[in-house]
């Protein structure tokens, strides 16, 4: 089986065993969501990120009003590590899509058009630098 790219597509999924998978590693956002009486959608997406079927990632967004803010709602993405998930991108806003480029042997994410995200071997990191400093003046 071998990878795709292309936009991942996110909705809801009651019942099957991604959702159920996914409001296990949300349970204290829904939880947090629930006491200010909110019921958040959550919305599961699946990708397969390199050609190891073992790679299938699990695309994660909650929506609602107190967790979705000016950017939109934001999306993390896990793998299977054995039998847990392991968290390799967290909270990025914007649609997600599955690039044809690869790094060390996953496919680079790129997150609302412009902002690429590329496997360092543990996790996704950002390629978009950090704006240095300004100096401060003596």
């Amino acid at each position: 089986m071998a990878a795709e790219s292309g936009p991942v597509l996110l909705a809801q999924h009651p019942g099957t065993e991604l959702d159920r998978q996914a409001r296990r590693l949300v349970a204290q956002d829904l939880h947090d969501a629930a006491n200010q009486r909110e019921q958040p959608v959550l919305l599961t997406g699946s990708g397969l990120l390199s050609d190891n079927p073992r790679r299938m990632a699990l695309f994660v967004q909650l929506q609602s009003a107190s967790l979705c803010g000016s950017a939109g709602c934001s999306t993390s993405v896990y793998l299977p590590d054995g039998h847990k998930w392991t968290l390799v991108l967290d909270s990025v806003s914007g649609p997600i899509t599955i690039t044809p480029q690869v790094h060390d042997n996953m496919h680079d994410l790129l997150v609302d058009e412009t902002d690429r995200w590329i496997w360092n071997g543990t996790t996704y990191i950002d390629t978009q630098a950090a704006p240095e400093p300004a100096p401060t003046g003596q």
